[in-house]
């Protein structure tokens, strides 16, 4: 039996290299590349910023003029009857022409406030679609790594399966000269047919890991390339906490939120002030009256409103925002606590994967190094097939476990860096057009008429 051959090949597979067709490699870094670009889920995020920033120039709408134009027709016939004279018929067709000119003077500051409001959610959507690229770009590197440790589990199964074949072959062999009996046949039959089956449920878990994989980065996996932690880890728990704290999106997203609702309450308890506005009218009408043919006016002036009762709806709105913003703050002390235990709990993993990995290679190389013991063992009549079979089993799964250590401790280390808010594009380095949010801001918010977007539809 080829066995050096054979533990050589089972090694191989838990390098965590996925190969297919021997196509070009693929990096991490290239689907993370990828992902960047061509994920729906962060893409939709982008385009929902963008929605967002209109509210700015929505907002401002309330410094400008509203103008509005209007026409109208009629057909008018009077009858007229008088003594002495009979009866006379008059047919006019009165039309006429005019535009309105309003230009808010003061509004109670519920303008100046709602523009504050609106930037406020800008960058409180800003920090949103920060959060949701950390969080394509985490399920990225899991679904990357899933495949590579499905496809090496993959292998470590096949290999094994090639390994008890030949257990078969051989005792069958030692049964027909009569060194074993019937049982050890079937004992080596029936540790071939479990191989085979945990290599389908291996190849089963290959191919949904390979559709999370397309769905997530856009493309088959090719040749995957191993990956290894990151690096750029704050030194400690402390400063990774810190960090989160001070960087995480969610939480700057919930802060920018809160400013969006302060201003909320002022827009509310502005609708008690007194508003002032100037409008000017010009109108040109035809027809007016019999005698009348042409006639055109002219208007300007300035109207002052006193809000004095409103039916209790103003002051309800105002009781509702306040609470709004209570709400609001709230939720970033949620948020808060969130990111700690995220940090917590992401360190406790990485710490566990990095021992468990010293854990697993030790325990590896000691079931290599009594399998290869126990067969030899059983050439001379000490052990038995079942011994063999029984030994081979653990060697199998410490190497599934190192593979699996293997992959949790990548993962671990990005949903680190996830955790302190810092997983990004420019933080991974990624070789990509970086998207900025605020180009799109700058071009739509003095924008004071048209209907296409930036891109041009």
């Amino acid at each position: 039996m080829k066995t050096v051959s054979v533990i050589s090949l089972l090694a191989a597979s838990a390098s965590l290299v996925f190969f297919i067709n021997g196509a070009q490699a693929q990096s991490l870094q290239s689907a993370l590349s990828q992902a960047y670009t061509s994920n729906p889920t962060l893409n939709a995020q982008r385009a929902g910023a963008r929605a967002f920033d209109e509210n700015v120039p929505q907002a401002l709408g309330g410094y400008r003029p509203t103008i509005n134009g209007q026409a109208n027709v009629t057909a008018e016939a009077d009858t007229t009857r008088v003594a002495k004279f009979g009866v006379g018929n008059d047919t006019l067709f009165p039309r006429g022409v005019g535009v309105t000119i309003n230009q808010p003077l003061f509004d109670g500051f519920r303008t100046a406030n709602s523009v504050r409001s609106a930037e406020a959610g800008v960058l409180s959507q800003r920090e949103t679609l920060r959060d949701v690229e950390q969080q394509t770009l985490l399920a990225a590197v899991t679904a990357y790594m899933n495949v590579l440790r499905d496809a090496a589990l993959l292998n470590l199964q096949k290999n094994n399966v090639e390994v008890l074949q030949e257990q078969l072959k051989q005792t069958k062999d030692r049964f027909n000269v009569g060194e074993v009996t019937r049982t050890d046949v079937e004992q080596a039959n029936a540790s071939l047919a479990g191989a085979q089956s945990q290599e389908i449920q291996a190849g089963a878990q290959l191919k949904s890991s390979t559709a999370v994989y397309r769905q997530i980065i856009g493309s088959q996996p090719k040749r995957l390339e191993p990956a290894k932690p990151l690096k750029i880890l704050p030194k400690s728990q402390n400063t990774a906490i810190s960090a989160g704290l001070a960087n995480h999106p969610s939480i700057t997203s919930a802060l920018h939120a809160v400013d969006s609702a302060a201003m909320q309450v002022k827009v509310a308890e502005g609708a008690l002030y007194p508003s002032l506005s100037a409008q000017g009218a010009l109108s040109q009408n035809y027809d007016v009256t019999g005698a009348t043919r042409i006639q055109s006016s002219a208007s300007i002036g300035a109207f002052l409103t006193v809000p004095i009762y409103e039916g209790g709806v103003d002051y309800s709105k105002i009781r509702q925002a306040k609470e709004t913003l209570g709400q609001a703050r709230i939720n970033a002390d949620i948020l808060r606590d969130q990111v700690r235990a995220s940090v917590v709990s992401a360190w406790g993993n990485l710490d566990a994967a990095r021992s468990e990995i010293v854990a697993n290679q030790a325990a590896v190389a000691a079931a290599g190094v009594a399998l290869a013991g126990v067969r030899e063992e059983a050439k001379v009549g000490q052990r038995t097939t079942f011994d063999v079979l029984q030994q081979q089993q653990v060697l199998l799964n410490a190497r599934a476990t190192l593979i699996i250590s293997q992959r949790d401790q990548v993962v671990a280390s990005y949903t680190l860096l996830q955790a302190v808010g810092k997983l990004n594009a420019s933080a991974l380095g990624l070789k990509v057009a970086k998207y900025d949010p605020a180009v799109h801001y700058d071009q739509v918010r003095d924008k004071w008429i048209g209907t296409d977007i930036p891109d041009g539809r």
